[in-house]
Formats: C-alpha cells, structure tokens, sequence
C-alpha cells in the first residue's frame, strides 16, 4: 500500500508536513510494503504552475493521503479517484504515518474540509 503526504521539502521520513494540501512544495510517496520513498514536485497552479494538485498526483499509485488540512474540493477530487484521505496530520512524515496507523487521524469530509484555506 502506498500512501502520500503533502511536505515542505525533499528529506523523506524527516520532511516536516505542509499544513495545507495544495500549497505542499512537495509530495511524498511512501510504499509501506517495500519502504520505497518519491519525492514529486508540486507543480499545480497553486505552486505557479497549471493544474490542481489533485490532476498532478493522478496515476502515482498511492491509496491514501494523509494531510494537515485540505479544501472541499480536494476531498471531492480524492473520493473520485478512490483516495481515502485523513486530516489532522502534524510533524513529520514517519509521524504523520504513525498517526495514521494508530487511527489518530480523522478521515476527510466536506464537514472537516477547510473553507477558507486558513490553517
């Protein structure tokens, strides 16, 4: 199973989490079979690029999200692909997985989604 965290930068396990989905300068890919990490570049629109984040992370493969905090449309976006997302995920990678695993996080919902993109 893989799942994907948004991240502020590239040191794997140790990356801190970006707190809101879209803004991530990174996402990072862990395959919790295998151990492998990828690091993929945020390139959406709202890094300056084209795009929803959503679209860029089409076909990576992972089967959960895991974030801080992400907007309505994101979680829409994530139901269609069939991507469980969870909310609520602090400090870094390994921690946010931890969390996860010990059922720490809240999956994600248009009630728990962020409105007004504030964190």
């Amino acid at each position: 199973m893989k799942v994907c965290i948004p991240t502020m930068g590239e040191s794997g396990m140790q990356e801190a989490i970006c707190q809101h989905f879209g803004q991530a300068p990174t996402f990072t890919v862990v395959d919790l079979d295998t151990g492998t990490v990828q690091v993929l570049t945020n390139i959406s629109e709202h890094r300056g690029g084209s795009g929803l984040p959503t679209d860029q992370l089409k076909g990576q493969g992972f089967q959960v999200m895991i974030v801080g905090g992400l907007g309505p449309k994101a979680v829409q976006n994530f139901a269609e692909q069939c991507v469980e997302v969870f909310v609520g995920a602090t400090g870094t990678v390994k921690d946010a997985i931890e969390d996860w695993r010990k059922g720490l996080l809240t999956k994600a919902s248009s009630d728990n989604a962020c409105k007004d993109h504030k964190h």
